[in-house]
């Protein structure tokens, strides 16, 4: 494992049935690929040595001997090598015949994992040649010249590095409590499945909803081989899947019904496993609870209560595997999304219908607990007031409420352009909202003479007057006319404290408090679809700088004040936060994962991930990293005190939901090791 990640592949031989020397080079072709590419484990199908369709040949000692033969020459073939092998294949233990997983390292049977539960319905018949592990007692075989335990209970199996891996096979995880529960709540941070799933209509993405849900139940790596060209097709068909799932998303999947050998070859990260578990409290309690299965199914893994104290007690074998032998550099492969907040482009239409809907959800309830029939809200021409404006219009016709209560107040300044104040107006009008104008210009320039400030200083001063200013005006008048202020500020801005403090930071409801600054534009685009009579002020709106527009414009009249000049372009920040707050990762986590998403580095231009709008060189992401982790622990402050507003994605800035931080902290460790990059 390197900065987290650990390489795996799944893959599938093209094998003749019994004939287990042909397999054993198909086997060790991939194997060869794979440690070429740089892969830590491999999974090949169920039985794969011998080809899972033997049927009664599985009771010919021929074919028996032959399998072990074939692992004796595994043994000897991969003892120069830096890669631990999975492969299947029949073993005899005592008076039983069990289909087995073998874990081979380095020319050494790690350990050997005996199938549990045996399909035996419609075409599948597996007890009329096999025992399952529960009919098992913990046995000494002599198999391929190492004497081996063959146990029913858990095997975890431990790399040099400390990830943790199990092995379940194909009907395993089909069961209602498959081995990997008890593997995954051992330890367990990948499962490797070794499968014969034939090919039915409508199997396949049956099979793939499985997979995806044990993935995601159990907060694991599982890694799926299964058999293809060449097992037997006198009644059914294998069209041979490989599959690479973490946490219940798919990495990696093979193409079925090929002739050839395929293998895929995915990095997992383990970092992002274990943060979710430490996340989870729900995983820690199903770990404390292990032993009421335990009492139920046999299984070795216990929980103890003492004094009050939960002690946990796995009795799960563990096997540790060997170091590698070489160093390998670390190079980043897997695609890293530049946008994680953004839906995919297939899912783009549900997921902003669903965000939209859970912000009108959200004020429809407040509007309908206070009583309020008028919300007022200040509308700039620009991105977040839009999308704020948007949510109250849909609320206001969802509770068949008269739009003319949504009181829009448009407050021109210094900074303010001709652009966005036409924009502004335009949408009120067509919306059929009301509208006031109030230009504030007259009130804040008296407030400097007041302050004794001078008015040609653009400082804070001069920006955050005009902030308070408006602030003031919209909740006065809210008073005024028995209404509640809508706040427009969005996740990217109050995670860099991008807001003045008791001015636009302040409001009696926040729509956008969940909504990151990478999906403001997305979110308006769809509901720029949807109401087809504003969709060209929309267009113009989203293709306007972003910008407070608190400095007086140039010469031309256009906005000289622009956000992401001052702070950093918002994808980057929108990426850092993102992974600092779902993951907790470190600063060169991220790092790494930004030099990837945003194709930087030398070797990874060529490979530029399409969705990535920008580039940017090592340089610059070090710098925006620097100052997103300066600014976002200088800037707590304002979060302690956050109005309320609905949590829409995965991950929320309010001191009453996900974020809980001292607004005193010290950001030492972060900024230190940034430099260090």
């Amino acid at each position: 494992m390197k900065q987290g990640f650990i390489k795996v592949a799944s893959a599938v031989p093209a094998i003749r049935v019994a004939d287990c020397k042909y397999n054993l080079e198909q086997v060790e072709t991939l194997i060869v690929q794979a440690e070429g590419k740089g892969v830590e484990v491999i999974v090949f199908p169920e039985l794969s040595i011998t080809g899972y369709s033997c049927q009664d040949l599985f009771r010919q000692q021929v074919l028996l001997d032959a399998a072990e033969d074939a692992v004796f020459h595994l043994l000897d073939f991969t003892r120069q090598l830096d890669i631990v092998s999975i492969v299947g294949l029949p073993i005899v233990a005592g008076d039983l015949l069990l289909n087995c997983a073998v874990v081979i390292q380095q020319g050494q049977i790690i350990g050997i994992v005996p199938k549990t539960y045996l399909p035996n319905y419609s075409e599948f018949y597996e007890k009329r040649w096999f025992a399952s592990s529960q009919d098992l007692k913990p046995t000494v075989v002599r198999f391929a010249g190492q004497k081996i335990e063959i146990t029913p209970e858990p095997q975890l199996f431990v790399t040099d590095d400390g990830v943790k891996f199990g092995v379940e096979i194909c009907e395993d995880v089909w069961a209602p409590v498959p081995p990997s529960n008890h593997l995954a709540l051992a330890g367990a941070e990948l499962i490797f499945n070794l499968s014969a799933s034939d090919e039915l209509i409508g199997k396949h993405n049956y099979l793939m909803s499985v997979l995806a849900q044990q993935s995601a139940r159990t907060m694991t790596g599982y890694i799926y081989s299964s058999s293809g060209f060449g097992e037997s097709t006198q009644d059914v068909v294998y069209g041979g899947n490989a599959l690479i799932y973490e946490n219940g998303h798919l990495l990696a999947q093979g193409k079925r019904f090929a002739l050839e050998n395929q293998i895929q070859v995915q990095q997992i990260d383990i970092d992002r496993l274990r943060s979710e578990r430490r996340t989870n409290s729900t995983y820690v309690n199903a770990v404390r609870n292990i032993s009421l299965l335990q009492q139920r199914d046999g299984y070795g893994i216990a929980a103890e209560l003492s004094g009050g104290d939960v002690k946990h007690r796995s009795t799960a074998v563990l096997h540790r595997l060997y170091p590698m032998k070489v160093e390998r550099d670390f190079i980043l492969e897997r695609h890293v999304d530049p946008h994680p907040f953004v839906p995919k482009s297939a899912d783009m239409k549900r997921s902003c219908d669903e965000a939209f809907t859970i912000q009108s959800m959200g004020l429809a309830k407040r509007l309908v607990h206070t009583g309020c029939t008028k919300v007022v809200i200040g509308v700039s021409g620009g991105l977040d007031s839009t999308l704020a404006l948007l949510v109250c219009v849909n609320t206001f016709d969802t509770l068949k409420l008269d739009r003319k209560g949504i009181i829009g107040v448009t407050m021109p300044g210094f900074g303010t352009t001709d652009r966005t104040y036409r924009n502004a107006i335009s949408l009120m009008q067509r919306l059929g909202i009301t509208i006031r104008e109030i230009n504030i210009a007259k009130s804040v320039t008296q407030h400097f003479e007041d302050i004794g400030h001078d008015a040609t200083v653009h400082d804070v001063t001069y920006e955050n007057s005009q902030a308070r200013e408006r602030t003031q005006i919209l909740m006065d008048l809210s008073n005024q006319v028995g209404g509640l202020v809508v706040g427009t500020g969005d996740l990217s801005e109050l995670a860099l404290g991008w807001a003045t403090y008791n001015g636009d930071h302040m409001s009696m409801y926040g729509v956008n408090a969940g909504i990151p600054k990478t999906l403001i534009r997305h979110l308006v685009h769809y509901v720029a679809t949807l109401m087809g009579d504003v969709s060209d002020i929309l267009a113009d709106i989203m293709e306007t700088p972003i910008s407070p527009e608190l400095i007086p414009a140039d010469a031309d009249g256009r906005i000289k004040q622009k956000t992401e000049d001052l702070v950093g372009p918002y994808e980057l920040h929108d990426f850092f936060l993102y992974y600092f707050l779902r993951f907790g990762f470190r600063p060169r986590k991220i790092f790494i994962l930004a030099q990837k998403a945003f194709a930087t580095r030398q070797g990874y231009a060529d490979e530029m991930e399409k969705g990535a709008h920008s580039e940017y060189t090592d340089e610059v992401i070090k710098h925006w990293l620097r100052t997103f982790f300066r600014r976002f622990f200088s800037q707590q402050f304002k979060r302690s005190c956050l109005p309320d507003g609905p949590k829409v994605g995965s991950v929320s800035l309010s001191p009453r939901g996900d974020w809980r931080m001292p607004s005193d902290a010290v950001s030492k460790l972060w900024i230190e090791e940034c430099e260090t990059l």
